[in-house]
């Protein structure tokens, strides 16, 4: 007799769980596309919501903080003397971040310092700026709950910036500019930093003439005189130089492997040559370690689509919207969010990779055919295999994902630069650098021949998608042990590296599946021959890279702290500093092939030399500021400081010969320094 249920609508019925299949209609499949297009331009419409604020943020003092440029006297003679006041109005209950502000200790947080720039003026030379006395305050800044004590500026401060007219100065008119930087903030929230520069003319007359005070001689009451002396003993030693020119903003440096170039991106076409140049980093991409195992996967991906050129087309761009929208979304972050400056910061959360890890086993999934189980059907949308919009978007994400922990060639100069100038300048080279890394998709999808001898169907189809697939694995092997791996040990510990044995486990399945599948679908000697030597290659690298992997090395790094870093240049030794991850892959390929050469260890590991690594796969907060004071955004990085190079030399692309001529230059102080960005 049949069980009538009275329930079934709830899914319950005498206990039991009741599954109701419901048939998919003409309609629902008609409407899906309809779908996916709102889809697409709701997100696009939280990214143009998202975006809009930045670039409307006007430059300049804000209603919280209002600046002013004021001097004594704007008629100078050859041989005078004069300063400038800075003065910053506060709003009530707002401030600014010092010139050198001290974070409370628990704090989370980076306050943009604030900074007084004078242009270089002919026949001024100038003196350090002369800071007001900060004040402390109770803030919560970094959003604890508990309030601390946070010196700043705050209410009506003045900075004096001294000058002393040359001797023999030309007379004449001059205009000089101060650029100020600051960062308003209240007890508990910062507005975005900005970005002012105030003019005054000047005017250098003939010895003699009467030249009246133009200012409230008061308000000059805490100059500091004998700045003055300073700086006329400096130049009279000829070795003064004035404080606009040696504030005034560096060339950045671009290392490739043992040669560099300078860039003077201060103006119109320095940021146009940087846009190009981070574009070029961002095509460099595709071609680090972190990037390459997927691209097969795309390729394969478009070749499907090959048959129909208008559909790849939109395919291949809807890729690359999701791998632009990624970058452009990471210099909204870097432009907007005060506590993120560095792209690593992505990984540094464990959680992170473990997600991307899981992620890719789901990609993997679909690549084996595995979807007949019961899933949900958000997750169907990021099959590979089904090539839909909403999936070739994700993907494009998630390719650019995939290229956060390696850094190429361009690319890290124009991060680091951009990461600290104003959030237009930001967001615009970061989008360029997902721009340059999708322009290979753009092109393969744009040609359809460049894809079309790519078995689309049958059983050569499906092994191939079955290799990529278990490669896939392998990929989210390494992302899931490098999540993992910060969350047992402490950041300072050494790494444990299992992970890279599961990961040439998977490679050795991989190569047997191959072997086993491909001497069933051809019986030609040559093919089975090659695809012999093809496993038997890759099975004895996998397991040598992880046997290299997991081995600590012929150097003993000592772990970064600030102490350890200060006892050492107390000492006056040479700090090879090696900023480095277990999930950069750049970090590895350099250390293998440059750091482990036998000079290099005897170089390194030889008297007057402090082997030092900054281990960021976890929350290494020491590291992390490290990375921040030396303005750089991404690892690798191999900074090396001594007495011939105390700010330190940077080099995130490196050879033998660069390592040993980068130590010869810090031992020596005679030999001064390299430019450094």
């Amino acid at each position: 007799m049949p069980i009538k249920c009275y329930r079934a609508h709830q899914g319950l019925c005498g206990g039991m769980l009741v599954h109701k299949m419901r048939p998919r209609s003409s309609t629902n499949l008609t409407k899906a596309p309809a779908r996916r297009a709102t889809l697409l331009l709701a997100i696009l419409s939280v990214l143009v919501n998202w975006i809009a604020p930045a670039f409307a943020q006007p430059a300049g003092s804000g209603p919280n903080v209002a600046l002013s440029l004021v001097t004594l006297k704007s008629s100078l003679t050859p041989g005078d003397q004069f300063a400038v006041a800075v003065i910053f109005d506060h709003a009530r209950g707002w401030h600014v971040h010092t010139n050198s502000p001290v974070v409370p200790k628990g704090w989370d947080f980076t306050p943009i310092p604030t900074k007084i720039v004078p242009s270089p003026v002919s026949g001024l030379t100038s003196g350090p700026v002369q800071w007001p006395r900060p004040k402390e305050i109770l803030a919560d800044l970094a959003g604890t709950g508990h309030p601390s004590r946070y010196g700043v500026f705050e209410g009506k401060a003045v900075a004096f910036l001294p000058f002393v007219v040359d001797g023999n100065a030309a007379l004449g008119k001059r205009t000089l500019s101060v650029l100020v930087n600051y960062q308003a903030c209240n007890d508990k929230v910062c507005d975005l930093p900005q970005s002012e520069t105030m003019t005054i003319e000047l005017d250098i007359v003939s010895p003699g003439t009467i030249i009246p005070a133009s200012a409230d001689q008061s308000l000059f009451a805490g100059l500091d005189l004998s700045a003055f002396d300073a700086i006329r003993a400096s130049f009279s030693a000829g070795t003064g130089t004035t404080q606009a020119t040696a504030s005034t903003p560096k060339p950045v440096v671009f290392p490739v492997f043992g040669t560099s170039f300078q860039i003077d991106a201060s103006g119109p076409v320095g940021l146009v040559i940087m846009i190009a140049l981070a574009a070029v980093g961002g095509f460099v991409l595709n071609l680090t370690p972190c990037v390459l195992p997927v691209i097969p996967i795309k390729i394969m991906g478009l070749s499907a689509a090959a048959g129909n050129p208008r559909r790849m087309l939109m395919l291949g761009l809807v890729m690359c919207a999701g791998t632009i929208a990624f970058w452009l979304a990471i210099g909204v972050a870097i432009a907007q969010v005060a506590s993120f400056k560095a792209i690593n910061q992505l990984f540094q959360t464990p959680f992170f990779a473990l997600g991307i890890g899981i992620f890719i086993v789901i990609m993997a999934v679909g690549m084996l055919g595995w979807f007949t189980i019961g899933l949900p059907q958000s997750v169907y949308s990021i099959d590979p295999k089904r090539e839909s919009v909403g999936g070739s978007f994700v993907f494009g994400i998630m390719t650019a994902v995939l290229s956060t922990p390696c850094t190429a060639p361009f690319m890290g100069s124009a991060a680091a630069w951009a990461a600290f100038q104003r959030p237009f300048v930001t967001i615009i080279v970061f989008t360029a650098i997902g721009v340059g890394m999708a322009v290979p998709y753009a092109a393969l999808s744009a040609f359809p021949k460049l894809v079309d001898r790519i078995p689309r169907t049958g059983p050569a189809s499906e092994l191939v998608k079955q290799v990529m697939g278990l490669f896939m694995l392998a990929v989210a092997a390494f992302f899931i042990g490098t999540g993992l791996d910060p969350l047992v040990r402490k950041p300072i510990d050494p790494p444990i590296r299992w992970h890279w044995w599961v990961v040439a486990s998977i490679v050795a399945v991989t190569m047997g599946w191959l072997l086993y599948r491909s001497w069933s679908l051809t019986r030609k000697l040559s093919w089975r021959l090659t695809w012999l030597l093809l496993a038997a290659v890759s099975t004895l690298a996998a397991g040598s890279a992880a046997r290299s992997l997991t081995d600590r090395g012929p150097i003993a790094w000592v772990a970064y702290t600030p102490e350890r870093f200060q006892q050492a240049r107390d000492a006056g030794k040479v700090i090879v500093l090696d900023f480095t991850a277990e999930w950069c892959l750049n970090c590895k390929v350099l250390e293998g092939t440059v750091l482990h050469r036998p000079e290099i260890v005897k170089l390194l590991t030889g008297p007057g030399v402090v082997p030092m690594r900054a281990d960021l796969t976890g929350n290494n907060a020491a590291g992390s500021a490290k990375l921040k004071e030396l303005q750089w955004v991404g690892i690798p990085l191999l900074a090396i400081f001594g007495p011939g190079s105390p700010e330190g030399q940077k080099f995130d692309t490196y050879t033998p010969t660069v390592v040993r001529e980068a130590v010869s230059r810090a031992r020596e102080p005679r030999l001064g320094l390299i430019p450094l960005p």
